[in-house]
C-alpha cells in the first residue's frame, strides 16, 4: 500500500453555473480556493461556514487540506459546488477504508450533502422581460 499521508482525494461539484474540482490531503485543515484562503476568497463568514459544513459534521476538520479550483457563478453558486466536491472527495477517501459500523456516506446523506441541487435559472421566454416578468400593462 501506498503511503498513507501523501494519498490524495478528488472530487467534482456543480451548482447552478458554477463548477468546482476539490482535492483533499492530508493536513491541518487549511482550505484554499483559486489559489487563495478561503476567507480572502469569499466575502461572508457565512458562506465559508455553509462550505466547511461536510467537513464538521464527518468530524474531519482538522484531517485535511482542501484545495479547490472553481469556475463560474457568483460566490453563492460557487460555495455549493465546493460544497459537494468535498463531500464527493469525502465519499472517495471512505471508500478507500475498511467497512465502518457508521460509514460518511449514511452521515452525508442524513444532511442531504450528497444530491446535487439542480435548480437553475430559468430561461428567457420570447415577449417576455425575464423568464415570467411580462411586459407593464398599460389600459390606455
Amino acid at each position: 500500500m501506498a503511503n498513507k499521508k501523501s494519498e490524495s482525494y478528488y472530487g467534482t461539484g456543480k451548482r447552478k453555473t458554477s463548477i468546482a474540482k476539490v482535492k483533499l490531503t492530508y493536513g491541518t485543515g487549511k482550505i484554499t480556493v483559486n489559489g487563495k484562503d478561503v476567507n480572502e476568497y469569499l466575502p461572508f463568514k457565512t458562506l465559508v461556514m455553509d462550505l466547511e459544513q461536510p467537513l464538521e459534521v464527518t468530524n474531519t476538520k482538522d484531517k485535511f487540506d482542501v484545495e479547490a479550483t472553481v469556475k463560474g457563478g457568483g460566490f453563492s453558486g460557487q460555495t455549493g459546488a465546493i460544497r459537494l466536491g468535498i463531500t464527493r472527495a469525502l465519499l472517495d477517501y471512505d471508500k478507500a477504508l475498511p467497512e465502518s459500523e457508521e460509514s460518511f456516506r449514511t452521515i452525508l446523506k442524513a444532511n442531504d450533502f450528497v444530491t446535487r441541487d439542480s435548480r437553475k435559472k430559468e430561461r428567457k421566454k420570447p415577449g417576455l422581460k425575464k423568464a415570467r416578468r411580462a411586459p407593464q400593462f398599460s389600459k390606455r
